[in-house]
């Protein structure tokens, strides 16, 4: 789940995870759409991959990215989990002191 949340903490690598989920987009595609060095977002690509949130696929000279959205609803989901979001919040010190 740390390898999920430190791709996401990138402001690139969240365009890029919004980009793919319009659909599948080669490298060169991606790359267009920022302005920063090819090698620069390789970088973002290869944390994406590490994550497990793309999945890179050679297509003849080209690298094809595609959203991995399972990896993080399940991230999403173990962190709600974690910290029990959506549970009823435990009282307050002076509430416990009340009763």
């Amino acid at each position: 789940m740390s390898q999920v949340f430190k791709a996401l903490s990138d402001p690139t690598r969240r365009r890029v995870l919004l980009l793919l989920r319009r659909g599948p987009m080669s490298a060169g595609e991606l790359s267009d759409q920022f302005d920063v060095s090819k090698p620069t977002m390789s970088a973002h690509f290869a944390v994406l991959r590490e994550a497990d949130l793309v999945h890179a696929e050679k297509a003849g000279k080209s690298i094809i990215y595609h959203l991995k959205l399972s990896v993080l609803e399940e991230a999403l989901l173990g962190f709600v989990q974690a910290f029990e979001l959506g549970a009823e919040a435990p009282p307050k010190p002076q509430e416990e002191a009340a009763r």
